[in-house]
């Protein structure tokens, strides 16, 4: 077999370390294994790198910190390579270059264009283990300029040169034992997973995060590479992440292929929303759990922000299950409308038929932030309304009117250079019984909110608006429209909210303070103390009852939700800042999640 192993700083962090590795990578090797061997830096050597850069300028040159910062793996290859050498295995250390890893000429942040393995394969054939850099390349100039691939550079190296190997696994070692169900610093009870999907892993971004980056996670699923994440200090099975085979994916432009790779559609669909229901703990408890005791199967499912005591929560179902669903709700509305003060603010359900779901999916949309700008840009310009939008890592989905889902999906395929076959109406799937409806939780406190009051409700606001932060290279994850429209000196308007990374949200709320009176939209309003709670799972397919689960524990511990956003394998509700924790806490434990043993990470 053919195996790609990725040792993370920590464990290559002494040299007595390094020589475990190499009796490591010696014993798969004697198993008649091939082997390419890909390092980071020891332990702390990059922090150290960066402070002499910062000693020397307060601004220092990107190609410069290219040059310094490739230095630390260049140590560790060599160091690796003569503890294999001095304990019979013949080995060959390379950089990033030598070993023909093609970047963009883009420099502390370059993504992987191909792989040259012509020199790599003669020295695997001739028997040797090949002991590479991470987290580096070359960039495809005339220059042959040394690049840096950024964050997760060396698990991003390790699967490209997988892939371009056709290897039969990448072996990623940390020192984690695998992929957790939560992060175990905030509940010590965090079960090990045996497997997960790549799919799920990449909605999982920020739990994965710290032992596999997403862009490693791309790679493996666009060409069908297995990954399995183990720990450098046992020999445990770890955690396989499995992606579908793929046929036929060019390796060319490896990281830069198109972002997205599927656009779907459903006309089969309905909406339900309740407008006007108190903003107070345990109402999306409530309704989604009369839902799923009457076994109505929602699609997706949002909650925008609140305005004054009240907010609206609207879900889509298919259409044969509409009187069911507007039944539950017009049952549940009078319980609604008894919490709340002023009769002018009781809550009202409103259905609307004849709607379709259009989305688009694709690994490659993670940290990019053009991706859903170009999809409400490509709807505007085909004259196409967005009525609801939610989004995930990998999905973006947006309402529109049935009659619109043609010249929709004609739109987005043309934007996004796909094939002319393939825009589908995906079938159902069936429910996976055998798979957990949720294979974790993830908590992400680094997030900022921002609500935009009375935007235009008319092609291309969303295009606008969205378009602006991207050319900002400002990165949007959840996006929530929503369901109240206003009239206002004649216009309908209506509120948009999203979340941005903490860093960006004071220069988002700027930008767009900037461009309100131009755009015509009001307030600009920021909320830097939330958190995001998420479970994530293909099992949840089909299972009503997950969503309602969710909220539930959320409402006992008096937790209020503050936004909702759904996608097919994933659930996500924005909370209070100092809620964050406890709302994991609460969600893991009220899925079964714990296990028996408890995980400590090394500091």
């Amino acid at each position: 077999m053919l195996i790609v192993q990725k040792f993370g700083g920590t464990s290559v962090g002494s040299v007595e370390r390094i020589q475990a590795v190499a009796q490591r990578v010696y014993q798969t090797a004697k198993a008649g294994n091939s082997l390419v061997v890909v390092v980071s830096a020891m332990g702390k050597t990059t922090d150290g790198l960066v402070k002499l850069a910062h000693g020397i300028s307060t601004n220092p040159n990107r190609r410069e910190m290219d040059m310094l910062l490739s230095t630390g793996e260049q140590v560790t290859i060599a160091l690796l390579s003569m503890a294999l050498q001095e304990i019979g295995q013949p080995a060959i250390s390379m950089t990033g270059a030598q070993v023909g890893i093609v970047t963009e000429a883009e420099h502390t942040r370059a993504r992987i264009l191909h792989v040259a393995t012509d020199r790599l394969m003669r020295h695997i054939n001739l028997g040797k283990v090949v002991v590479v850099a991470g987290f580096q390349g070359i960039a495809s100039t005339e220059e042959l300029e040394i690049t840096t691939l950024g964050r997760g550079g060396s698990d991003t190296s390790a699967v490209a040169l997988a892939a371009a190997l056709r290897a039969d696994f990448c072996e990623i070692y940390t020192d984690v034992p695998g992929i957790l169900t939560t992060d175990p610093r905030l509940v010590p009870e965090a079960q090990l997973m045996d497997e997960i999907t790549s799919d799920e892993m990449l909605e999982l971004a920020s739990l994965g995060a710290k032992v596999l980056h997403p862009r490693a996670v791309e790679i493996a699923r666009n060409y069908g590479m297995p990954l399995v994440v183990r720990s450098s200090w046992t020999d445990q099975p770890g955690t396989w992440v499995k992606s579908p085979p793929v046929e036929g994916r060019s390796l060319i432009n490896l990281e830069i292929a198109r972002p997205v790779d599927g656009v779907e559609f459903d006309t089969d669909q309905a909406r339900v929303a309740l407008l006007r229901v108190p903003d107070q703990p345990g109402v999306a408890a409530r309704l989604f759990g009369e839902i799923s005791r009457q076994k109505v199967d929602v699609d997706l499912i949002i909650q925008s922000i609140h305005e004054g005591n009240s907010n609206d929560i609207a879900f889509t179902v298919t259409t044969p299950i509409l009187n069911r669903a507007e039944a539950v709700a017009a049952a549940i509305a009078p319980a609604l409308k008894n919490q709340t003060r002023a009769a002018a603010n009781e809550a009202e359900v409103m259905v609307e038929h004849n709607i379709a779901k259009v989305s688009i999916a694709g690994a490659g949309m993670i940290g990019r932030p053009g991706v859903a700008a170009q999809m409400f840009a490509s709807l505007a310009d085909a004259g196409v309304n967005i009525q609801m939008i939610s989004t995930s890592e990998v999905k973006v989905s947006c309402v529109v009117a049935a009659a619109e889902c043609d010249r929709a999906v004609a739109a987005l395929r043309a934007t996004f250079e796909l094939p002319e076959n393939p825009a589908q109406k995906p079938t159902p799937p069936l429910p996976d019984l055998s798979a957990p409806p949720v294979r974790g939780v993830a908590l992400d406190m680094n997030q900022a909110r921002l609500a935009i009051r009375q935007v235009l409700d008319r092609p291309g606001t969303a295009a606008r608006l969205f378009g602006l932060l991207a050319r900002h290279n400002i990165s949007v994850d959840m996006i929530i429209q929503s369901q109240r429209c206003r009239m206002i000196d004649g216009i309908p308007r209506r509120d948009i909210a999203f979340t941005v990374a903490r860093m960006d949200g004071e220069n988002t709320q700027k930008i767009l303070s900037q461009a309100a009176a131009e755009c015509g939209w009001g307030e600009v309003v920021l909320d830097n103390a939330i958190a995001k709670v998420s479970i994530v799972g293909s099992g949840m397919v089909g299972q009503p009852g997950v969503a309602a689960k969710m909220f539930a524990a959320l409402a006992q511990n008096q937790i209020n939700i503050q936004m909702i956003a759904t996608s097919e394998i994933k659930i996500s509700c924005v909370v209070a800042q100092e809620e964050g924790v406890q709302a994991l806490q609460a969600i893991h434990s009220a899925f079964g999640l714990a296990g028996s043993e408890k995980f400590v990470i090394p500091a």
